[in-house]
């Protein structure tokens, strides 16, 4: 079956960082690309950042850029999303996904807080 487990979220501080973590399982992970999406209360879910297979291709949201880096260990059937400089507006609870075929695989999701 597959399972994407998100973990790191955690409480931190304004200018602070963390690293997401999404262990991936049950599906050959290194062939398919791979999202993060957040979703704060009350709003729509959104596409933060997503990278290709072989990691030859990355996007970003404009919100993120210069500040959140998308990375994959195929090896290790994990996408990471470093962030640093965080601002509280990042207060979301963070998603992976994945498109297999005609279905969307979604995560359990990791809260992130940024608070002082």
């Amino acid at each position: 079956q597959v399972q994407l487990v998100e973990s790191g979220g955690g409480l931190v501080q304004p200018g602070g960082s963390l690293r997401l973590s999404c262990a991936a399982s049950g599906f050959t992970f290194r062939t398919y690309a791979t999202s993060w999406y957040r979703q704060a209360p009350g709003k729509e879910r959104e596409l933060v950042a997503t990278i290709n297979s072989a990691s030859s291709y990355i996007n970003y949201a404009d919100s993120v850029k210069g500040r959140f880096t998308i990375s994959r260990d195929n090896a290790k059937n994990t996408v990471y999303l470093q962030m640093n400089s965080l601002k509280s507006e990042d207060t979301a609870v963070y998603y992976c996904n994945v498109r297999r075929g005609n279905v969307i695989y979604w995560g359990q999701g990791t809260q992130v807080t940024v608070s002082s």
